[in-house]
């Protein structure tokens, strides 16, 4: 496998939404061979949602493709809003058990779990507490969503977009002492609904700031919609902190020992610097690091060596 954009297409073969608890159904679809070598994606965000390009990392004779769309976002339902109700039962605890039940539903007993950006916090969150479920995993532009990511991500990183981080904060009207993305959070659930356009607005254009090295985004170009879904959860995990210890994930490394692992980094990321995967690595024995000098938050080199090391995991037991 190349994922050559230009290959035939991988359409899913079945598709379903999963009643999870709590009001809330995921959607998930598989892909490629049925009775194939199992595979989850977890896409970013938090509250990105999944396109279909994931599919093409996988060559579809070999693998048993699934993605799912992680509760309040894409094709699941509810939606993320801003009412309190619905976000109390959107934690990382709630999409690990998310993982699983889905896994019982489909009737696998281990899957190579691949991660992207916040999905690679989720990934170890997940594979820390059901190791006997997970083969391999295959982790790209590595995150670990800890207060320090947070305070990195919101305001130290600004250092370096100095122009772009003071239109961000301005607009996030923070009390002396105020941490922005807590006064994000108080913005984006507030009552007034041309209040919460405005600050999803101004949280976009700061995401496609700092991940404007080495990467074309385009966040302010997609969908209202999903521009306040994707805003909303953002800030409600990144103010809490995935909703995890602090050091809970470099703790957690213990139980994930014999797994073959694998992270990929881009060297001119500032969104998650490439010491955050290079330490967790020196903290993972057996886990392979690489790094691509001249991209930042993702790029076609970076996916090239996901396709790699997924195609060099095919062979596993």
């Amino acid at each position: 496998m190349t994922g050559d954009s230009t290959l035939k297409p991988i359409e899913p073969f079945a598709t379903g939404m999963l009643p999870v608890g709590d009001g809330h159904e995921i959607y998930w679809e598989t892909s490629g061979n049925p009775d194939g070598k199992p595979a989850l994606y977890l896409h970013g965000g938090p509250g990105a949602g999944m396109g279909s390009g994931y599919r093409r990392w996988f060559d579809p004779r070999t693998y048993l493709i699934v993605g799912f769309e992680q509760r309040g976002c894409g094709r699941s339902r509810p939606l993320a809003r801003a009412d309190a109700a619905t976000l109390s039962v959107n934690t990382t605890a709630h999409l690990i058990a998310d993982i699983e039940a889905l896994r019982t539903h489909l009737g696998i007993r281990r899957w190579l779990i691949n991660g992207v950006s916040w999905g690679t916090t989720l990934a170890l969150a997940y594979a820390q507490s059901h190791p006997s479920a997970v083969s391999e995993l295959a982790l790209m532009a590595t995150t670990l969503t800890t207060p320090n990511a947070v305070e990195w991500i919101t305001e130290t990183v600004g250092q370096l977009f100095p122009v772009e981080w003071d239109a961000f904060r301005a607009a996030a009207g923070a009390e002396p002492g105020q941490r922005l993305v807590d006064a994000y959070y108080e913005l984006l659930t507030a009552a007034d609904e041309q209040v919460r356009t405005r600050a999803v607005d101004a949280w976009v254009a700061w995401e496609d700031a700092h991940m404007s090295l080495g990467t074309k985004p385009a966040l302010a170009e997609r969908d209202p919609d999903w521009r306040r879904v994707f805003a909303t959860l953002v800030v409600h995990y990144w103010k809490h902190a995935a909703f995890l210890p602090p050091s809970a994930l470099l703790d957690g490394m213990p139980a994930l020992r014999g797994i073959p692992a694998v992270l990929i980094q881009g060297k001119l990321d500032v969104s998650g610097p490439a010491a955050v995967a290079w330490n967790l690595h020196k903290a993972w024995p057996g886990s392979q690091f690489v790094l691509i000098d001249d991209e930042g938050h993702g790029g076609p080199k970076m996916v090239q060596a996901m396709v790699n090391t997924i195609a060099d995991f095919a062979g596993n037991i």
